[in-house]
């Protein structure tokens, strides 16, 4: 079945490695990147939404929420710059993902139309992160906990939701802060000896996003070769 899809964050990596997996199904897609609108600003979801809405002929079936920053944000950074940077980050990881969120729950319930959703976590949520990355890991453990929400409120009207919480993935955010923390040491932590490629992310979100069973509502799914398991 062809299904309209939105997907944030798809310029690149994990982002643009779930666009083609799913145009290979031949699936409508609406692929946003930051060239499409700063998720900093409050405002910018709900215009991407009606957008993609109208882009689709009023019909969006699935929501996969990508986009996010990495940013190093350290403790002894000013006060207000430290502010900043975290407010800019949750802004960006979590609130910008809940606004979407809530849009796709409300035009589905309006519609009457089954819907999913996919949200691009992280490992940090469980296992949390360095100390200039508490902001990161805030807003993915965020992100895990409203996907949670959001299944157990809304399953009964066919909306599922679904959590990825990759570890260390080929992309260049995660090269930059490999090699600032020294490469070779975290890919001792990893069992499996490297770390994830974006394509075998992509594959578990085109998953979720078309094939996964509706009893999986509400779950979260790792792909870190087992440098945490829970």
């Amino acid at each position: 079945m062809q299904r309209n899809i939105l997907i944030t964050g798809a310029s690149r990596g994990i982002g643009a490695a779930i666009a083609e997996a799913l145009a290979h199904q031949n699936h409508r897609i609406i692929a946003l990147s930051s060239s499409d609108g700063d998720l900093g600003d409050p405002d910018v979801p709900p215009r991407l939404w009606a957008d993609s809405l109208d882009r689709l002929d009023g019909r969006i079936d699935v929501l996969i929420n990508n986009a996010g920053v990495f940013e190093a944000n350290p403790i002894g950074s000013d006060g207000a710059e430290w502010l900043a940077s975290w407010n800019r980050t949750l802004q960006i990881n979590l609130t910008a993902a809940a606004a979407l969120c809530r849009l796709a729950v409300l035009h589905w319930q309006e519609t009457g139309l089954p819907g999913r959703i996919v949200n691009i976590a992280s490992r940090a949520a469980y296992r949390g992160d360095s100390p200039a990355h508490w902001h990161y890991a805030a807003s993915k453990a965020g992100m895990v906990a409203m996907t949670k929400t959001i299944a157990r409120a809304h399953a009964k009207e066919d909306i599922l939701a679904f959590a990825i919480c990759p570890g260390f993935t080929m992309t260049g955010m995660a090269d930059e802060y490999m090699a600032s923390r020294g490469g070779d040491k975290l890919l001792a932590d990893i069992p499996l000896g490297r770390v994830a490629m974006p394509g075998e992310v992509a594959e578990m979100a085109r998953w979720c996003a078309t094939d996964a069973p509706p009893s999986m509502t509400g779950t979260v799914l790792d792909i870190n070769g087992a440098s945490y398991v829970r």
